[in-house]
């Protein structure tokens, strides 16, 4: 077993080597159809409630319902993915997914008088499925077979978001009324129903011990505990998401009035994206953190300047571009190093659940907090200078994800010796480090992680971490 330190081109070609269990498989199978349905459809479902009343604070809403009820029951379900069947979690999350759509069939055009409701029933879901998934995620991996997962999640999940919104655009033009608005609601239907079906070949996994409620809130109020800074880091890229989650797809079709050009709009920023977080995860190595993730968010901002010009189908294609293209640098080594950390300690191994629940309440208070503040800007005239100033300031928020992050944009990783938890410096820190990381690796063997091959102390290349983006957040 090598440290970061020692390890040369044979710690690479040693992980390189490493192979997914067939539970990986199917787990990476199962989101992959979670992620085609919602693909599908979730982007049209904002458009079709527009297209019945055109209020962009009736969307807001929608969506800051969505993400409340992601983060409760996110939150909610960390008890039962700790203490009882996580996979039954799991289904319950695809299957509540199911009856959203189903929701949204049966009230047709009364669905805007229903947003809350609905918006509710989604983050329910989404809440259920993406606990169980992102635990189950750390169990059947590995460091030398998560980057893998994640490289191939990235992968499949860029390849969903390309073809699925350009499929549905194609139906939906190409029919009359609202007939085409249906079909791709009951095509997602459909793929929730058979992928819970699909879930029952996953594996009964044990539980973990008792879920303590509030652990993660405890950890938040130790001076100087590394979670501290993480937390601030996931909020702020939070802000971002929680707008730019939704009022970008609409900001498209309201420029185009078509269906189509939104889904060819999803096509070329997905295929961008799809080869951005390849060449990210490929050559984007540990020591080169720092500077790529403060580039390519300094980038994504950039791309937001041609609004100050118009909001048209050009710039917003600019912007969609630019972003697919350099976001990657950002949500890679965020995700690795959030996940490492978890995993890098008997502790914080054992807090598994509770550490990813704190994860995804972090960065759902800045969705909602983004999200809120856009609603505080529909409270007064909207110009085109203040939605664009909007923009660039929520934009910009992932600045201070780079800030909180810098302890661990260095060579030596979430793992690394400048992580803020310690206060001592040099040789001593690095060894304490190394130790935690090895501990963390084989109580996770044994906790039931399922390791094929490779060196469990070993600094995991990012080969594809950006999978993530897709496979452990539940919104974009």
């Amino acid at each position: 077993m090598r440290n970061a330190a020692t390890q040369g081109a044979g710690g690479h070609s040693e992980r390189a080597a490493a192979r997914l269990s067939g539970q990986c498989r199917l787990l990476l199978l199962v989101q992959t159809l979670y992620t085609i349905a919602n693909a599908l459809s979730g982007t049209f479902v904002s458009i079709y409630l527009w297209k019945v009343k055109n209020d962009y604070g009736m969307i807001a809403q929608f969506f800051l319902a969505t993400q409340l009820l992601l983060a409760a029951f996110f939150w909610l379900a960390g008890k039962w993915v700790k203490e009882a069947n996580k996979m039954n979690t799991l289904r319950a999350g695809i299957a509540v997914s199911a009856l959203f759509y189903a929701g949204v069939l049966l009230l047709g055009p009364k669905a805007v008088h229903y947003v809350w409701l609905l918006g509710g029933v989604q983050g329910a879901a989404m809440g259920l499925f993406w606990a169980a998934a992102n635990v189950v995620y750390f169990e059947v991996t590995d460091p030398d077979t998560r980057d893998r997962f994640n490289g191939w999640g990235g992968l499949l999940g860029s390849l969903a978001g390309m073809l699925a919104p350009w499929i549905s655009g194609f139906l939906i033009t190409r029919m009359t009324a609202s007939t085409g608005y249906r079909l791709i609601f009951s095509l997602s239907l459909a793929i929730f129903l058979g992928t819970v079906v699909l879930s029952f070949f996953l594996k009964k996994r044990p539980p973990l011990g008792r879920y303590d409620w509030f652990y993660g809130f405890r950890q938040l109020a130790r001076p100087r505990h590394p979670w501290r800074r993480i937390g601030a880091a996931m909020a702020a890229q939070g802000v971002r998401e929680g707008v730019f989650s939704f009022l970008i797809g609409l900001l498209v079709y309201i420029a185009t009035r078509n269906e189509q050009k939104l889904g060819n709009f999803s096509l070329i920023t997905s295929g961008v994206s799809l080869v951005s977080f390849w060449a990210v995860g490929h050559w984007l190595k540990p020591r080169y953190r720092k500077f790529g993730m403060l580039a390519g968010i300094a980038m994504s901002i950039l791309v937001l300047l041609p609004f100050f010009h118009a909001i048209n189908y050009t710039t917003l294609l600019l912007f969609g571009i630019g972003t697919s293209l350099f976001l990657p640098l950002l949500l890679v080594p965020s995700t690795s190093i959030v996940f490492d950390l978890i995993g890098r300690s008997e502790d914080n191994a054992e807090r598994r659940v509770e550490y990813i629940v704190l994860r995804e309440l972090l960065l759902s208070s800045g969705r909602v907090a983004g999200t809120v503040l856009f609603l505080v800007l529909l409270a007064g005239s909207v110009t085109p200078m203040r939605l664009n100033v909007f923009l660039l300031a929520t934009g910009s928020a992932p600045l201070l994800t780079w800030f909180f992050l810098r302890p661990w944009l260095g060579p030596g990783g979430a793992g690394g010796d400048e992580s803020p938890e310690s206060g001592q410096a040099g040789e001593e820190r690095t060894t304490s480090a190394v130790r935690a990381r090895h501990r963390g690796a084989r109580l996770a063997e044994g906790a039931p992680l399922e390791t094929e091959s490779g060196s469990a102390g070993e600094e995991p290349e990012e080969a594809g971490s950006a999978a993530c983006a897709v496979m452990t957040k539940p919104i974009k």
